[in-house]
């Protein structure tokens, strides 16, 4: 993780160097606010691995579908507007899924699972700030530097914590994937979902992380035969999980269509 992050913003302040130079200077206040955004990031992840290495792949990517659920409680909180009771109700769902997950896991996953959803409490706040700072009018390149930079400082503090043959520089064999998630699926992915907050509720944006658990726990059972260890009650769970992230956004077109035929009679 040290050497993705640091990739994508050592990437982006070649890039901004070379576009824009006047991306790279934010205000002192901005600036220690995003590098927290940025450690917040750091944090999440450390936290993502840290949850594979205690359990498995499909345990930690079944915490993190929780994301839906922790934002629909601390983005009301943190921008004080009311809850919405379709993003409650997917919630519950949720709720319930990682009950029949929980109830059913071997004690060896509890910690894994513990761990995850730690995690996506984190992944539930920083798009909240993140909404904030676009809003306030800066660039999403900006962000996405200085996040990296503060995602960096914490991935690099974590290191003392990790067991040595845990820890190893990357082989000429790593540098060509490890650049395709820096770049891309870091530097601009990161930028262009920082980018859409500008048009999106830190809910509906952290509802496309919830899509990962479909694919990462099938990739899961067919690579390294994960299934052999997990219960159908967590697929049961993993299930729900998922139907309530299909869910919300069926809810908000159906209460948005009167709305909508409302306005095209006036």
């Amino acid at each position: 993780m040290l050497f993705r992050v640091s990739i994508a913003a050592l990437g982006m302040a070649l890039w901004l160097a070379v576009t824009k130079r006047s991306l790279l200077r934010l205000p002192w206040r901005t600036l220690l606010t995003v590098l927290g955004v940025g450690a917040l990031i750091g944090v999440h992840w450390t936290c993502f691995f840290w949850s594979i290495s205690l359990s498995n792949i499909s345990v930690a990517l079944a915490g993190f579908a929780t994301i839906s659920l922790f934002t629909a409680i601390t983005e009301p909180l943190i921008e004080g507007r009311p809850f919405r009771r379709s993003e409650l109700l997917c919630g519950g769902i949720v709720i319930v899924g990682i009950l029949f997950i929980a109830g059913r896991l071997d004690p060896q996953h509890l910690s894994g699972l513990g761990i995850a959803l730690v995690g996506a409490l984190l992944a539930s706040l920083f798009p909240v700030f993140n909404r904030r700072l676009v809003a306030a009018g800066n660039s999403s390149r900006s962000l996405l530097l200085y996040e990296m930079i503060g995602a960096s400082f914490m991935a690099a503090l974590a290191i003392p914590f990790i067991k040595p043959h845990q820890f190893q520089l990357p082989t000429s064999a790593d540098w060509l994937p490890l650049l395709t998630l820096a770049i891309l699926c870091t530097a601009i992915a990161h930028t262009w979902n920082i980018h859409l907050l500008r048009r999106l509720t830190a809910y509906t944006a952290n509802l496309t992380m919830n899509f990962e658990p479909v694919w990462g726990i099938i990739l899961g059972a067919i690579i390294f035969q994960e299934y052999q260890d997990l219960q159908p009650a967590f697929y049961l769970g993993t299930a729900l999980i998922v139907f309530a992230n299909f869910l919300d956004p069926w809810l908000r077109r159906r209460q948005a269509r009167p709305g909508l035929v409302n306005r095209s009679q006036l």
